[in-house]
């Protein structure tokens, strides 16, 4: 897995400040078609119609977040950046079992005793260098117990000021299904600009 050499660290938080300083809905979340449709590919691809304890990786805006929550005794949502999470925060209002937190992840991450049935990585992986991928996986899998759903959604063209790319983040988790590792994938899709894969902890 070879980073972007022209962006081979991790994209951290001055990044996205300047991102949501400049447009508010920087990439759509709440008007684009293309993330409406990936909304609905992202839930109907839930295999469980409830889980008990969820983590959302990189909410931003809480749109997808709000679908979610309806599947989820309990759903973390996290993300980086604050401007973000204080839209979140106000289009989650009304829902008592969403909490909204502001996290830097593989630095910061939920403690070690708290389990996820659910992991969501949408649209954040490429954020990551190799190193913070791998980080990253490895604590997101000592917080998925046993039969715990791990769905990756990222956008697959290359973006110029990405560590990685969506299809080198999926195939990172890939690898170790293939090779009878803590993973077992259940289901993927290729759309013409995402891909979706569901993994299960073994």
């Amino acid at each position: 897995m070879q980073p972007n050499p022209n962006q081979p660290d991790t994209l951290g938080p001055d990044y996205f400040a300047a991102v949501y300083e400049a447009n508010a809905d920087p990439w759509g979340f709440e008007t684009s078609p293309y993330e409406h449709d990936k909304y609905r590919t992202t839930l109907r691809a839930l295999p469980r119609p409830q889980y008990t304890n969820a983590l959302e990786i990189g909410c931003s805006l809480g749109v997808l977040t709000e679908q979610l929550a309806a599947r989820c005794g309990h759903l973390l949502a996290v993300d980086v950046a604050e401007a973000a999470l204080a839209r979140a925060r106000q289009r989650c209002a009304h829902l008592p079992q969403v909490e909204l937190r502001q996290l830097r992840i593989p630095e910061e991450f939920p403690p070690r005793q708290q389990q996820f049935d659910l992991i969501l990585v949408s649209e954040v992986g490429y954020y990551w260098s190799p190193a913070d991928l791998a980080r990253s996986s490895d604590l997101m899998l000592q917080a998925l117990p046993a039969g715990g759903h791990l769905l990756l959604v990222h956008w697959t063209p290359p973006v110029h000021d990405y560590p990685l790319t969506g299809d080198a983040v999926h195939e990172f988790f890939l690898t170790q299904a293939r090779a009878n590792g803590p993973l077992r994938h259940l289901h993927g899709e290729r759309h013409p600009t995402y891909r979706l894969d569901l993994l299960e902890r073994c």
